[in-house]
């Protein structure tokens, strides 16, 4: 059965996850890549190609879609199958640069915490009883992988190639999923890529923002099911 690469969002870890290694652990080989360790997206996607199993299926959520799509660049015959979740193909525009730099400025001054619960998290998830829960785990992510890890990311987000020739390049089975609440990454990213892919499968998934694995892991996971097949 085809190993599964799992790819996390900007400053979350493994535990974002948490529900879908759960399902799918007992049945294939889950390998849990961290995105963490670089400044750009092509030295970030080289370090999941170096520990990854020799072909795989690759899902990755926010950032790690970005790095998903720039390891399928870099390795197209190893990448069996693509899930990309509440992501985006495009460059990052200016206005969104301009941001980033500002709360780059902020992680610099000590104000990790600040940045990741007032400027960022808060904006990423649907309302719902798990809300504050969540907001929680997000923030002990980011804690742990801490401030320089921030700061690698937002450079690998800020100079990041459009990957719109990457996706309609590919072939195989290919899942673009995103939350319906999503503020973040529009539906109309969701959209561009599925046209660019047109044998993906494009889901919605309600009750959900950017996070729909820890959201609402029951209807992400049935997706990833759907989309991994027997």
């Amino acid at each position: 059965m085809t190993p599964l690469v799992l790819l996390p969002g900007h400053m979350c870890d493994a535990r974002m996850w948490a529900p879908q290694v759960a399902e799918f652990s007992g049945t294939r080989t889950i390998h849990l890549a961290e995105i963490a360790g670089a400044d750009t997206m092509e030295a970030l996607a080289a370090g999941v190609l170096r520990d990854a199993p020799p072909r795989f299926a690759l899902a990755g959520l926010s950032m790690g879609g970005i790095v998903a799509m720039e390891v399928l660049r870099q390795a197209p015959g190893r990448v069996e199958r693509l899930a990309l979740l509440d992501t985006n193909p495009l460059r990052e525009a200016e206005a969104v640069r301009a941001d980033r730099r500002a709360r780059m400025a902020r992680v610099e001054g000590g104000f990790l915490d600040a940045v990741v619960m007032t400027e960022m998290k808060p904006h990423y998830l649907a309302q719902g009883p798990r809300r504050t829960d969540l907001l929680d785990l997000c923030l002990a992510m980011a804690r742990d992988l801490g401030p320089e890890a921030f700061l690698r990311q937002s450079r690998a987000l800020m100079d990041r190639p459009d990957q719109a020739a990457t996706l309609a390049a590919f072939r195989g089975p290919a899942l673009v999923l995103m939350g319906q609440e999503d503020r973040l990454c529009p539906l109309d990213r969701h959209r561009l890529m599925a046209e660019l892919m047109p044998q993906a499968r494009l889901e919605v998934v309600p009750g959900a923002g950017h996070l729909p694995p820890l959201e609402q892991p029951e209807a992400t996971t049935a997706a990833l099911r759907r989309w991994l097949g027997p």
